[in-house]
């Protein structure tokens, strides 16, 4: 199921949706990943897709952000080992009933699970619906000195299925000018997935979800080691 050669954009969004969920980077952390080599490593296979070149057909840097403009079915964020991900619809309920338990945000933070750090961020974005890396720190009151404590609080929140990515957009002058490098956007996991999704994770156990998605990691890669295993799927 692993073995199927990525040669475009279409290729990675097939294979993905038909694998359900993948590292984001060209390393497998010995999980999996859809594009098994990073920028520094030759393709196991002849390919035209390579690293870095801005070729939105080819280039898996660019397809994070292209799915995320695309589709409404593949998810990005930091998801597994604080590091990006891809999870497709298929699979959300599973992750999110491990990752969220059925529990509320509020729950969460009430037991002391969730940083104060991490509830600046989230209610800048439940007040605002969609929000900019910039905008995020801007109206959470972040300064400079709490770049540390911003950055894992955001990660956190990617991690616990909180806040995903949605898009990027650029920085506007007061003249309404766009300038300087684009931002990623962040919205709920709510707002991205819709509430059905939701509802069909309420009714999925735990660790009925642990076993599927156990399952399909061994189908993915059968020398996948169980600690590793549970911690990617954990969070």
């Amino acid at each position: 199921m692993n073995g199927k050669e990525i040669k475009n954009y279409g290729d990675f969004v097939n294979t993905l949706l038909d694998v359900g969920f993948s590292m984001g980077g060209g390393n497998s952390e010995g999980i999996f990943s859809v594009i098994p080599w990073n920028w520094k490593e030759i393709p196991p296979y002849e390919t035209p897709v390579c690293w870095h070149t801005g070729n939105p057909e080819t280039d898996p840097w660019e397809w994070r952000i292209r799915v995320l403009d695309q589709r409404k079915d593949i998810a990005y964020a930091k998801l597994f080992f604080r590091k990006s991900g891809y999870i497709a619809k298929e699979w959300a309920p599973y992750f999110l009933a491990v990752r969220r338990e059925n529990r509320s945000f509020d729950e969460e933070y009430s037991e002391g699970t969730i940083s104060n750090y991490a509830k600046r961020i989230y209610d800048a974005v439940i007040e605002n619906g969609t929000l900019p890396l910039h905008g995020i720190k801007q109206l959470a009151g972040f300064g400079k000195d709490e770049k540390s404590q911003f950055d894992r609080a955001l990660t956190e929140l990617q991690m616990k299925m909180y806040l995903t990515m949605c898009g990027r957009q650029q920085k506007t002058s007061q003249k309404g000018m766009e300038y300087g490098w684009s931002s990623t956007v962040f919205c709920t996991t709510e707002n991205f997935w819709g509430e059905d999704i939701f509802d069909k994770a309420a009714k999925i156990e735990k660790d009925e979800a642990i076993e599927k998605i156990r399952e399909r990691i061994f189908m993915l890669n059968p020398h996948a080691e169980s600690k590793k295993i549970l911690k990617f799927i954990k969070g």
